[in-house]
């Protein structure tokens, strides 16, 4: 589990896989704003969204440096938001304003897709890998939606518990993970049917899962 601070001066990202911790430095100072964190298991990156909500610092975890920065030019992106990466092709899902947007790795946009039936914007999204959909946590905290690339609905989870901040999913165990509202410092981790299994210890109000550890926490 990667976790991260929200604020301070000195802010690692923090590996607590397994039974062994580890840190890896996050290259955030005390001015930068973070809105959304996503981890592309491909490439073993980390993306932190900055604000604005256009602002993109993609951290190179193995080398320990930062890889690249850039500014992707969408007027929705002006406000912030989570994000998440389908590792087959790289793509990033950026939340705005009333759509996703959908950038290369390198943020070429390559397409918005809109929001169709949602009232105020979600506040977290992630990839399922299997399905190949998007998950949508709703401004609330208490719902997700399974969501097509064309923006529709197609199934809605319950939440046990309110998240808050962000999204993540293992697409193997089938799990939700979000960092739990009324539970500061916790992330909750639920199954399919929204039932709240277990909870985590976490640092920070982002998440992401990927395969090289068990979650991913900023």
């Amino acid at each position: 589990m990667y976790s991260l601070a929200n604020d301070g001066e000195e802010r690692p990202i923090v590996d607590r896989g397994g039974d062994a911790t580890a840190e890896a430095p996050s290259f955030l100072t005390a001015e930068d704003k973070l809105l959304g964190f996503a981890y592309d298991p491909f490439t073993d990156h980390f993306f932190l969204r900055l604000a604005p909500g256009n602002k993109i610092r993609v951290v190179d975890r193995p080398a320990r440096r930062i890889k690249r920065e850039f500014e992707i030019d969408r007027a929705e992106l002006a406000t912030g938001g989570d994000l998440a990466i389908r590792p087959r092709d790289g793509h990033v899902f950026f939340l705005g304003a009333g759509t996703i947007v959908e950038t290369t790795r390198l943020g070429q946009v390559v397409r918005t897709l809109p929001l169709r039936d949602f009232g105020a914007a979600p506040m977290g999204i992630a990839y399922d890998a299997q399905t190949d959909r998007l998950l949508l946590l709703d401004a609330a905290g208490r719902r997700v939606f399974d969501c097509d690339f064309a923006g529709t609905r197609r199934r809605e989870i319950q939440l046990e518990s309110s998240g808050a901040s962000s999204l993540g999913f293992d697409a193997e165990r089938r799990e939700l993970y979000a960092p739990l509202r009324d539970r500061p410092g916790e992330i909750g981790v639920f199954d399919e049917a929204g039932k709240l299994i277990r909870t985590h210890p976490a640092a920070g109000a982002f998440v992401d899962v990927g395969p090289r550890s068990f979650v991913r926490v900023f």
